[in-house]
C-alpha cells in the first residue's frame, strides 16, 4: 500500500469538484485497511472512507486528513442460506462496482435489487446511504454488513437490524457516523420473490406484461436512468452526468403540511405527487417541489446548474466549477422551496471538508 500526499480529490468524484486530500491511500485488502488506520492514528489525522465518489461533494479547500479509497474486490460468492433451498446469500466485497453486482444477481434470476440498476458507486457505499430507487431500498436484501470498527479496532459483522436502516439512512451516516468502515456486504434473496413494479416509469415501460424477469427490469431501469441523465459513464460523461446523482432527499412531512400545500396550489399546477409512509406521514417528490418553485430542468447559474434531464441533479456545467458555486445554488433552491411550500429540503450527498 502506498500513501500519497496532496492528492486532488475532484477526479475521484462524479461531480469533478473538490480540493486535495492531505494524504490518500487505496486499500485492496482488509490488512491494508488496518495499516492505513494505524497511519492516520499515528499522526492524529481524521480519516474519510471513499468508495466510488458518486454521492460526495468535496470542499474547495479539500480534506486535511487521510482519504482511504476502498478497492477491496474479488469474487462474488453465492451460497444457500442456513441450508434452505428457498433463499440464497451473496457475499460481495465492498470495492465491487454496485451496478456490476446488480447485473450478476439479475442474470441469475434473483429479484430484489433490479430497480437499483445503474446507481453509481460501490457495494460498500450501498448500506451507508441505504440507497434506493423505483420503490426498492438496498436494506430490503441486506443480510449482514462486515465492517472494521474503528473504536474496537476489530472486524465485526452487523445484522440488518443492527444497521438501523431508514429512508436514506443507517447507523453509518447517523448515530455511528465515522465509526465503521464497510469491507463486505452479504445479500439475501428469497427465490420466491417476484419483481414488483411500483413506479409509473416502470409500469409504462412494461405496459400489460406480467411478471417481467429481473434482468428485463434491470435493463429497463438503466434505459430510464439514461434518459434522465442519471446513468453516469466516466468515459463519456457530459455536463448532465457531472453530478452527484439526486442532490436532495424526498422530504417526509406531516399530513398537515400536505394540506397546507394543497390549499396554496393554483389550478394549473397539477397534482402534487405524494406517497404515504408506514409511520402515518407523507413522502413528497423533491423534484416537483423544486420545479414548482421556479427551478426548471436546464437552469443555469454560472458554472453550475440543474441537469437538463433531471431536476434533482445539480451539475458541474463547465467541468471547472467550484464547490462554493455549487453550494450557493443549493442554498438558493432550499431557501426558495422553503419560502414557497414551507418544506426544508435536505442534501443527500455526503459533504467532505
Amino acid at each position: 500500500m502506498t500513501i500519497e500526499e496532496n492528492v486532488l480529490l475532484a477526479p475521484y468524484t462524479t461531480l469533478k469538484i473538490g480540493g486535495p486530500a492531505r494524504y490518500f491511500a487505496k486499500v485492496a485488502t482488509e490488512d491494508e485497511l488496518v495499516e492505513a488506520v494505524r497511519f492516520a492514528r499515528g499522526l492524529g489525522l481524521p480519516l474519510f472512507v471513499l468508495g466510488g465518489g458518486s454521492n460526495l461533494v468535496v470542499a474547495d479547500r479539500g480534506f486535511d486528513g487521510l482519504v482511504v479509497q476502498i478497492a477491496i474486490t474479488g469474487k462474488v460468492f453465492a451460497g444457500s442460506a442456513s441450508g434452505s433451498t428457498m433463499r440464497i446469500l451473496f457475499q460481495v466485497p465492498a470495492g465491487i462496482d454496485w451496478d456490476t453486482f446488480v447485473a450478476i444477481a439479475c442474470e441469475a434470476g434473483y429479484a430484489g435489487v433490479e430497480c437499483l440498476a445503474g446507481i453509481p458507486g460501490t457495494v460498500g457505499g450501498s448500506p451507508v446511504q441505504n440507497i434506493g430507487a423505483y420503490g426498492q431500498e438496498v436494506s430490503q436484501t441486506i443480510h449482514t454488513v462486515r465492517v472494521f470498527d474503528l473504536e474496537a479496532h476489530d472486524f465485526v459483522d452487523l445484522s440488518a437490524k443492527e444497521c438501523e436502516f431508514g429512508y436514506r439512512r443507517s447507523i453509518f451516516n447517523t448515530s455511528q457516523r465515522g465509526r465503521f468502515v464497510v469491507t463486505r456486504v452479504v445479500f439475501e434473496f428469497d427465490l420466491d420473490t417476484l419483481v414488483r413494479l411500483n413506479y409509473e416509469d416502470l409500469k409504462r415501460h412494461f405496459g400489460d406484461k406480467p411478471n417481467p424477469r429481473p434482468l428485463e427490469v434491470y435493463r429497463a431501469v438503466r434505459e430510464i436512468r439514461a434518459g434522465k441523465g442519471m446513468l453516469i459513464d466516466p468515459e463519456t460523461a457530459g455536463p448532465d452526468e457531472r453530478s452527484a446523482g439526486s442532490f436532495f432527499k424526498n422530504p417526509v412531512v406531516s399530513t398537515r403540511v400536505v394540506t397546507d400545500i394543497l390549499e396554496t396550489l393554483a389550478p394549473d399546477e397539477g397534482t402534487m405527487p405524494q406517497w404515504p409512509t408506514d409511520d402515518g406521514k407523507v413522502k413528497l417528490a423533491a423534484a416537483w417541489l423544486i420545479e414548482h418553485s421556479g427551478f426548471k430542468k436546464g437552469y443555469a447559474q454560472g458554472r453550475v446548474g440543474i441537469s437538463s434531464r433531471h431536476t434533482l441533479a445539480l451539475i458541474n456545467r463547465t467541468g471547472d466549477a467550484t464547490c462554493d458555486e455549487l453550494l450557493r445554488l443549493r442554498d438558493l433552491i432550499v431557501l426558495t422551496v422553503e419560502q414557497r411550500f414551507g418544506v426544508t429540503l435536505a442534501m443527500e450527498p455526503v459533504m467532505l471538508g
